[in-house]
Parts: structure tokens; C-alpha cells; sequence
């Protein structure tokens, strides 16, 4: 199995199958992180129209998921979902490199993941060195 950045969850493939339903001309959408907020971060999510080769790239059935290669190490390990709740509605992040959110949930504190030997030497394999 390859090497991905992040997982993908049901939820999540549903509502991007959803989005890319509407947009035929997108490739996908790309997941990053912005500094703002008083925690210090937010998660962003885009539509890709023209990929970056930079990108790590997570394909699913519903359609591919990009990863801004700023926010690898900050989205290392993380499930992509998606909720509809009462009071909100949107992609959802289960990241364990997060180490707090601030009171109103818009922004998260991140720390870097560590990259293991493993893990680098499969994302070499990748890149084909």
C-alpha cells in the first residue's frame, strides 16, 4: 500500500464526490493550513482546478484529495471527514499533531509530525529515488 499523508473517511468521500459533482472541471480539492485565528492556525480546504505537482496526492473513489506540501508535516496521520450537525456543517480534521483549538473551534494550535526512517524512505520510493 502507498504512502498517504492522510486517510479519507466515508463521510468525507461522499461530500467530495458531492462537490466534484458540481464543478466537473475541478480535479479535486486541497487541504492546508493558513496561519490565523487565535490559536494560531486554520485548516483550509480549496478546489483544485490544476494541480500542483508538488502536492501529495490522496485518490479516493469519490475523487483525489490534495495536500498543500507546506502543511505535510502538520497534516501527517490525519482522517479527513465530514459532519452536518445543528450548528455546523463542513470537513472535519481528526489530527493528532493538533495540541489545542481556541473556545469558538475556528482555529487549532499544530505541532510538526516527526517523519520515521520508514515513512521518508517510502515517499522517496514514491518520488522515484
Amino acid at each position: 500500500m502507498a504512502f498517504e499523508v492522510i486517510t479519507v473517511n466515508e463521510a468525507a468521500q461522499n461530500r467530495l464526490g458531492e462537490i466534484l459533482a458540481k464543478h466537473p472541471d475541478a480535479e479535486g480539492i486541497r487541504i492546508g493550513v493558513k496561519n490565523a485565528g487565535c490559536a494560531g492556525m486554520e485548516y483550509t480546504v480549496d478546489l483544485v482546478n490544476e494541480p500542483d505537482p508538488a502536492d501529495d496526492k490522496v485518490a479516493t473513489p469519490a475523487g483525489n484529495v490534495y495536500v498543500d506540501p507546506k502543511a505535510t508535516l502538520f497534516l501527517l496521520g490525519t482522517e479527513l471527514g465530514y459532519e452536518v450537525t445543528k450548528l455546523k456543517t463542513g470537513f472535519t480534521f481528526n489530527n493528532p499533531n493538533q495540541t489545542s483549538a481556541c473556545g469558538c473551534g475556528e482555529s487549532v494550535e499544530l505541532k510538526p509530525a516527526e517523519m520515521t526512517p520508514e515513512m521518508l524512505r517510502e515517499r522517496e520510493m514514491q518520488a522515484g529515488g
